[in-house]
C-alpha cells in the first residue's frame, strides 16, 4: 500500500477537485444498468495482498529503517505483525476466505544483506512462504520492490545513483530465477509514483531528482520484464498504479508511457473517491485516512479509465480496502463488510460492460504497518501492535463478507449497494461526472 503514502497524493486529488477537464471524455453514453449482476465465473482471481517490510517484522537495514532510526515517522517498526514467524497461520486465514491469490513481496534487504553477497536464510524464508501458499491452494504473486532497499545501497547512494539500476536487476533476476517455476503474478515495482515521492518526502532523493529516477525505475522494469518472460513463458507482469481521482494521467501517465509495451495486466489500486460535494463537505486531511471519503463506484471509473486506455488487455485491482483510526469503526458508519460488498457490485458492473477484468486483491489480509503508523488499519484481520504483545488476528466483519463473496463469484444477481452512487464523482474528471452509473430500482 497505501495510506501515509498517499498524503501528496490526496492532497493534489483534493486541489484538483474543480479541475474536471484531466478526465478522458467519453465516446458513448455508459451502458444501461442491468437488474442482475452475473457472477464473475470461475476463473476470476480473489486474492488478498501484504508487502514484505510492512508485515514481516525482524526487518534488516534498509532505507526505510533508516527513515525510522532518525525519527521521520509517528510510530517505532517493533515487529510489525511479524508475518515473519506467522506465516503458516496467515496463509491458512487467507485459504480459509477462499482466495487464490496471495500477494507478499520479496524483501530485497532480506535476501542481499551486503553487496555481492546472498543470505541463504533469507532465501529459505521466502521459499517456506511461497511453498506454505502453493500448498494451500492459492498462487504467489510476487512484488519485487516495494519500496525498500538495503542499507548499503542507502549508503550508496540509493536511486540517486544510476548504478541503483544495475543493483537491482542483479536482484531481481536472482529472485526471478529462483521463484518463476512457481508460475507467480509478478509485480516490479509497487506504485511508482507513490514511491518516488516517498523517496523524496524523507530524503532518499531530492525532488530534483524525481525525473531520473523515473527513467532508472522504467529501465528496470522494462529489462526484468525480458528476463521474466526469458525464465517463465507465459508470465504474468505489471507495475500497479495508486489511482489519483481526476489527476490520474497527470500522476502515473508518464511512467506507463515508459513501461506500456511490457505490462501484461494493468494492475490498479483504488481506495479513495471525490466529488465536489464531498470536498466541500469535509476537506479531504492526508494525514487521516480514516476520514477521506469512500466511493465504490469509483473502482468502476477507474477500471474503465485503463479500459480505455489499454484496450483489451487484461485489468487486475492490485489493492483495495477500507482505513479505520486503530479499528474503531468510521465516523461515516460505513463498515469494512458493507464497503466490499459495493465495491464488488461495481466490478460485477464493470465486468458485465465488457471490461476485460482478471482479478482482485482486498489490502490487506491483517493490520500492518502502514509506512510510519499503526493508527491507519486495513486488514480483514485487526491486530493491536501497540498495545498486544500476542499480535492476536481478529477478524473484522468483512472477513465473512469476503468469503460469502469468493464462495459466489460475487455478490447476488439482485444486490444493490448501501450506498448511492455521487451525483457527480470526479474519479475520472469529465468522464465520470457528465456521464454518470446509475443503480436501477
Amino acid at each position: 500500500m497505501g495510506s501515509l503514502n498517499r498524503r501528496r497524493f490526496l492532497t493534489t486529488s483534493a486541489t484538483a477537485a474543480g479541475v474536471l477537464a484531466f478526465g478522458a471524455g467519453r465516446a458513448a453514453a455508459r451502458p444501461a444498468p442491468p437488474v442482475e449482476v452475473a457472477a464473475l465465473g470461475p476463473d476470476f482471481l480473489w486474492g488478498v495482498a501484504s508487502s514484505g517490510f510492512q508485515s514481516e517484522g525482524r526487518a534488516p537495514d534498509s532505507n526505510w529503517t533508516r527513515y525510522i532510526a532518525a525519527g521521520k515517522t509517528e510510530d517505532p517498526y517493533l515487529d510489525s505483525v511479524d508475518f515473519y514467524t506467522r506465516y503458516r497461520s496467515d496463509v491458512e486465514l487467507a485459504a480459509e476466505l477462499g482466495v487464490r491469490v496471495y500477494r507478499i513481496g520479496i524483501e530485497w534487504a532480506r535476501v542481499q544483506p551486503r553487496p555481492g553477497e546472498w543470505d541463504e536464510n533469507g532465501f529459505r524464508f521466502y521459499d517456506d512462504v511461497i511453498g506454505a501458499i502453493r500448498a494451500a491452494g492459492m498462487r504467489p504473486m510476487l512484488t519485487l520492490d516495494h519500496w525498500v532497499y538495503p542499507g548499503w545501497e542507502f549508503d550508496r547512494g540509493g536511486w540517486r545513483r544510476a548504478g541503483m539500476v544495475d543493483d537491482w536487476l542483479a536482484n531481481a533476476r536472482t529472485v526471478v530465477d529462483r521463484y518463476a517455476p512457481h508460475d507467480p503474478l509478478w509485480i516490479t515495482f509497487n506504485e511508482p509514483a507513490a514511491y518516488l515521492m516517498n523517496e523524496a518526502r524523507h530524503g532518499g532523493i531530492g525532488v530534483i531528482d524525481i525525473p531520473a529516477v523515473q527513467d532508472r525505475m522504467a529501465a528496470a522494469h522494462n529489462a526484468v520484464y525480458d528476463h521474466i518472460h526469458q525464465v517463465q513463458p507465459g508470465a504474468m507482469v505489471s507495475s500497479n498504479v495508486p489511482y489519483i481521482p481526476t489527476a490520474e494521467d497527470v500522476v502515473n501517465g508518464a511512467f506507463l508511457d515508459r513501461i506500456g509495451a511490457k505490462i501484461d495486466y494493468v494492475g490498479i489500486d483504488y481506495y479513495y473517491g471525490f466529488s465536489p460535494e464531498s470536498v466541500l463537505a469535509q476537506f479531504p486531511d492526508p494525514g487521516k485516512l480514516w476520514t477521506l471519503s469512500l466511493q465504490s463506484e469509483g473502482i468502476y471509473y477507474a477500471l474503465d479509465h485503463y479500459a480505455r486506455r489499454f484496450p483489451g488487455k487484461p485489468l487486475y485491482i492490485v489493492e483495495n480496502g477500507m482505513p479505520t483510526e486503530n479499528g474503531r469503526p468510521r465516523a461515516d458508519g460505513y463498515t469494512r463488510a458493507d464497503l466490499l460488498r459495493d465495491t464488488v457490485y461495481w466490478l460485477q458492473r464493470a465486468a458485465a460492460d465488457g471490461m476485460n477484468l482478471m482479478g482482485y486483491n482486498y489490502w490487506s489480509l491483517t493490520d500492518n504497518y502502514e509506512w510510519g503508523s499503526y493508527t491507519p488499519r486495513f486488514g480483514l484481520y485487526t491486530v493491536d501492535v501497540r498495545n498486544d504483545p500476542g499480535l492476536t488476528r481478529r477478524r473484522t466483519d468483512a472477513v465473512a463478507a469476503y468469503t460469502a463473496i469468493t464462495r459466489a463469484g460475487g455478490v447476488p444477481g439482485d444486490y444493490r449497494p448501501t450506498r448511492a452512487p455521487a451525483r457527480c464523482s470526479i474519479a475520472d474528471g469529465l468522464a465520470s461526472c457528465t456521464d454518470q452509473v446509475t443503480v436501477p430500482r
